[in-house]
């Protein structure tokens, strides 16, 4: 895949994330029960969290290193989410909103820099990628979707 495609990718499915809460007040972003007790502001900052995942571990795989696995550091992917989500909860709905810019144009940029080998192919750092980013926007896109229309949102 082309370092073209691969951010047409981005832009198409972070997007079509965007698109998923647009219009929402602050009091419906921030209403739990969307997915289990979270809010659409707790799907934000556990995209963000994702994103810097990669932004952290994907230099790492470039220089040749192993990535942690969340069983040994964190108890679980499961655990590592509920963490991440219970760190952010108490934070306001404008800094979650700016972390999620913020942390998603670092991870652009880094990704206009990595080399084009790593981009070739199923590699570590496309799966990586994929995992942390472009390929979970649409799970959490799709269940706020259903969430508005089970609760009438417009």
């Amino acid at each position: 895949m082309s370092r073209a495609r691969l951010l047409k990718i981005f832009e198409e499915r972070w997007n079509e994330l965007l698109a998923a809460y647009a219009g929402l007040s602050e009091a419906e972003m921030t209403a739990p029960g969307v997915v289990g007790n979270w809010s659409v502001k707790d799907l934000i900052a556990h995209v963000s969290a994702w994103e810097k995942e990669s932004l952290k571990h994907v230099p790492a795989i470039l220089a040749g290193r192993r990535t942690p696995r969340y069983s040994a550091v964190y108890g679980g992917i499961d655990a590592f989410n509920a963490t991440s989500v219970a760190r952010d909860r108490d934070l306001p709905l404008t800094e979650v909103l700016g972390r999620r810019d913020r942390t998603h144009r670092r991870l652009l940029a880094l990704i206009a820099r990595l080399p084009d080998e790593a981009l070739a192919g199923e590699t570590r750092v496309r799966r990586r990628l994929r995992l942390d980013t472009y390929g979970h926007y649409p799970r959490h896109a799709g269940a706020i979707r259903r969430w508005r229309e089970r609760r009438g949102v417009g």
